[in-house]
């Protein structure tokens, strides 16, 4: 079998052996059945604005752009804005509704405030359900500034004013009908899924379907996408079958389980004892899912899209291993690729601009050090002209050398959409979704079935974590240092 492409393998931040694996848990939207985002979320748009306008706002002109939001950012509901945080919670982008803040007011609105997920002030959006979502209320927050919107008692408001339209939207089922009705429109085929869970199946792991979809919606789609594949029901793939399952409640609370007895009608009748495989369960809870399995904590895998509801509550309360799935993974991949050359002459100008920062500052404190005259001069001596001339010469050049690092660096923080960049990356550092994904994906991956090339029986390890004073770090520095034969050189320089 043959290596697979960056952009379909699978990365890990915590070794994963599947062969100690059990069970494996599948989501299903945007995890077993993969969407075509734009579509999608320009419908759920469609249907949130329709709503609003029956409420009398003035929406009518509004216009989805996708290119316009990502997934991992980040709604500030005091100020009204999309940030883009770091993994340390420092805000390096940042829009007030749809206009981009300039340096100098990112800086004064956000000097000293740490984005805090845990705080009720900021909202994270860590899911592809969440793009009509940001760009909608960036919108509505241009409105609401310009005296448009009438009812509305500030941005926390707003927010939860298009939070529960676009809940309204989903649970009214209009969306999901025009789905099931045109399902060629709105759904990414990947028959290699298929064989993914047949390979996983028939080495002995017990598959399992935990989605917060009804039932009537997660048959039909599990139809159209595994069936034409397999040669009988998509059903006799998994040993449980959870529908409406209210994550991230069923991994951390005591719902209630029920079967469904009548499949045509979706009726439900309480549900005691164990699970029977070939039976359809509504709600429930993971604590009774481990009763039947006989199974906890590191024998069980559970793989979603969704940050929090999947990953993050069943990692942190019952340990399971984790994978989450990142379809944005492969053209963020295949962007950084082409970006490489660029790259790496990127990282030599700005080696060479430490260089050059470092000498002029020697210069500097050696003409304090000879002015106030209490210490001897840390670099080689010269005439005061000459000292004064270098610093100058000095700062010239690094003028001249940001202008080379510019471009490059807009061009790196453009990577993948032109607004905000990469979803893995805020300037120089990781995003803040990034670092979420670190804590609470033992594995990421951008679709399910790159685990056919791994095989079931994969000892996945994860990539060894680097410190800046690690050997390897100092020794990569160096040879970057090394490759400054196109930067600009300082005046005088030997």
């Amino acid at each position: 079998m043959l290596p697979s492409p960056p952009e379909r393998r699978i990365y890990g931040n915590r070794t994963l052996n599947l062969r100690s694996i059990r069970a494996i848990g599948y989501d299903m939207d945007y995890t077993l059945v993969h969407y075509r985002v734009d579509e999608w979320e320009q419908r759920a748009y469609e249907h949130t604005r329709r709503r609003l306008a029956d409420r009398g706002w003035q929406v009518g002109d509004l216009e989805f752009d996708p290119s316009s939001v990502i997934r991992g950012l980040t709604i500030d509901l005091e100020t009204g804005n999309l940030v883009k945080p770091t993994r340390f919670g420092w805000v390096i982008r940042a829009a007030h509704g749809t206009r981009f803040l300039e340096f100098d007011d990112l800086r004064s609105t956000y000097a000293g405030i740490v984005v805090d997920l845990s705080s009720p002030r900021f909202v994270f959006l860590n899911t592809l359900f969440s793009l009509s979502e940001a760009r909608l209320f960036a919108q509505l927050v241009d409105l609401y500034d310009a005296g448009r919107l009438t009812g509305v008692l500030g941005y926390a408001d707003l927010y939860r004013t298009v939070r529960s339209t676009i809940d309204e939207a989903h649970m009214e089922g209009t969306l999901k009908a025009e789905i099931l009705q045109d399902p060629d429109t709105f759904v990414v085929p990947d028959p290699d899924t298929v064989l993914t869970l047949v390979d996983q199946a028939n080495a002995g792991k017990r598959l399992m379907l935990i989605t917060n979809s009804e039932w009537s919606y997660a048959d039909r789609m599990m139809r159209y996408t595994v069936e034409p594949h397999l040669p009988g029901s998509w059903r006799e793939l998994f040993d449980v079958v959870i529908v409406a399952a209210g994550k991230p409640g069923f991994f951390s609370g005591n719902p209630p389980l029920f079967r469904v007895v009548d499949e045509a009608r979706g009726l439900l009748e309480p549900h005691h004892g164990d699970l029977e495989r070939g039976a359809v369960y509504f709600g429930g809870n993971a604590a009774l899912l481990e009763e039947h399995l006989g199974l906890a904590g590191d024998q069980i895998l559970y793989v979603g899209d969704h940050l929090f509801d999947d990953v993050h509550v069943s990692k942190t309360l019952l340990r399971w291993r984790t994978a989450l799935v990142l379809r944005e993974l492969e053209s963020e991949v295949r962007a950084q690729r082409d970006f490489a050359p660029e790259e790496e002459r990127l990282r030599g100008l700005m080696l060479h601009k430490e260089e050059m920062e470092r000498r002029l500052a020697t210069l500097r404190l050696d003409k304090q050090r000879i002015r106030l005259g209490y210490a001897p001069i840390a670099g080689p001596p010269m005439e005061p002209q000459q000292r004064d001339a270098s610093i100058e010469a000095l700062r010239s050049d690094l003028a001249d050398l940001d202008e080379e690092i510019a471009p490059l660096a807009i061009a790196a923080g453009q990577l993948r959409n032109p607004s905000w960049g990469p979803l893995m990356r805020s300037g120089n550092d990781k995003s803040l979704f990034a670092r979420q994904v670190e804590r609470y994906a033992d594995v990421y991956t951008s679709r399910v079935s790159n685990f056919a090339a791994e095989t079931p029986f994969a000892y996945l390890r994860a990539a060894r974590g680097t410190l800046p004073h690690d050997p390897d770090a100092a020794i990569s520095r160096e040879d970057a240092r090394g490759d400054t034969r196109t930067a600009p050189r300082p005046h005088g320089a030997s």
